[in-house]
């Protein structure tokens, strides 16, 4: 008699498929290897999910403000945008991204001085950042612009709010992680909720980078 067929009348699993018990070889059940994902990859998948939402809700934002860019009431467009403002928030936001890229650097080396410089750094441009839109839209409203006065203003001060309300979570975010390595080191779970993190900024850099063409440049040449 075969080997294979011995073994198949002995109840094993000579070639492994995973269908019934095998000696010397683990127990397999459906396709996950036997036993949940790490805690890293369904943290992952899921922050993953919430990105991909956010990008959904600035899509629609970005949809509101192209279909109601000519309703203005009778004001003015995009002219009344100033570039010099925005250019400067726009240095900001690309700074803090870049060191938020070397406090990632940082916490890969366990170096806990230079984490928590590059975040504090990282915070003080986002801060700039949230000081100079609000500046932005203080002098809109103060000259009679706010987001009462058009359809246009108000899909303009919806979608740049909705931005700079992100990038105010992300700050506060940010002091959260800056305490918990302060306090915990550079634990598993704080280095996966830091990833988490710079996810989150990164992303909000890209958002404005669109905010930045569509709005402001593309804006501007917009009869």
């Amino acid at each position: 008699m075969s080997a294979p067929s011995s073994a198949l009348r002995t109840g094993r699993d000579p070639y492994h498929l995973g269908h019934g018990p095998s000696t010397g070889a683990p127990e397999y059940t459906g396709h996950g290897g036997g036993g949940p994902a790490p805690k890293r990859i369904v943290v992952g998948y899921g922050f993953w999910i919430f990105i991909l939402s956010d990008v959904v809700l600035f899509s629609c934002f970005f949809a509101a403000y192209t279909v109601l860019i000519h309703a203005r009431n009778g004001g003015p467009g995009p002219a009344i945008f100033d570039l010099r403002n925005t250019a400067q928030e726009t240095a900001c936001l690309l700074l803090s991204s870049f060191s938020c890229g070397l406090a990632s650097l940082a916490v890969g080396r366990r170096s806990l001085l230079w984490t928590e410089v590059a975040l504090a750094v990282t915070g003080a441009f986002g801060l700039t950042f949230i000081m100079l839109e609000a500046h932005e839209f203080a002098g809109l409203v103060t000259r009679g612009y706010g987001p009462t006065h058009s359809a246009f203003l108000t899909a303009f001060f919806s979608l740049v709010g909705c931005h700079g309300a992100h990038v105010t979570a992300g700050l506060l975010w940010l002091g959260t992680m800056m305490a918990q390595f302060a306090a915990k080191g550079f634990k598993e779970n704080i280095r996966h909720r830091y990833l988490c993190f710079s996810l989150f900024w990164h992303a909000l850099d890209i958002i404005w980078i669109g905010i930045f063409t569509v709005v402001y440049l593309i804006g501007r040449i917009t009869p």
